[in-house]
């Protein structure tokens, strides 16, 4: 399976994308803000290709998204959130989008989980 995020909207606050699996738009996606330099919490990752494997959080207990070899982050989860209070570096999932805000997360990343949970391979690209 492939997800593609191609960033969209950047404010000083947050970043907003579009996500696509496998060519098909699926949702939007709300992430902190680019940064050229990390800061701890408030960076949204850097643009490139990962892998992604589904595995217990142990933050949250249930199982959820992990993004691989992030470079200088650990920990990059796929979760569901509204705002970039809620992400701490890592990216969140929407149904609808506004302001520096996503909505009905909580359904965005059931249905995602739905299409992930079986996959071996998960490649996410970031644009």
């Amino acid at each position: 399976m492939e997800i593609e995020i191609k960033r969209t909207d950047f404010s000083p606050l947050s970043t907003i994308g579009e996500m696509y699996i496998d060519g098909k738009f699926f949702c939007y996606t709300l992430e902190d803000k680019v940064r050229d330099v990390k800061i701890k919490g408030i960076t949204a990752i850097p643009a490139g290709e990962y892998r992604v494997v589904i595995n217990i959080s142990n933050r949250f207990k249930v199982l959820m998204p992990l993004i691989l070899d992030v470079p200088n982050f650990d920990g990059v989860r796929i979760h569901n959130g509204n705002t970039d209070k809620d992400t701490d570096g890592c990216i969140l999932v929407g149904k609808t989008k506004g302001k520096d805000f996503i909505g009905s997360s909580r359904t965005a990343f059931a249905e995602l989980m739905k299409l992930l949970k079986n996959e071996k391979t998960i490649k996410l690209t970031i644009t």
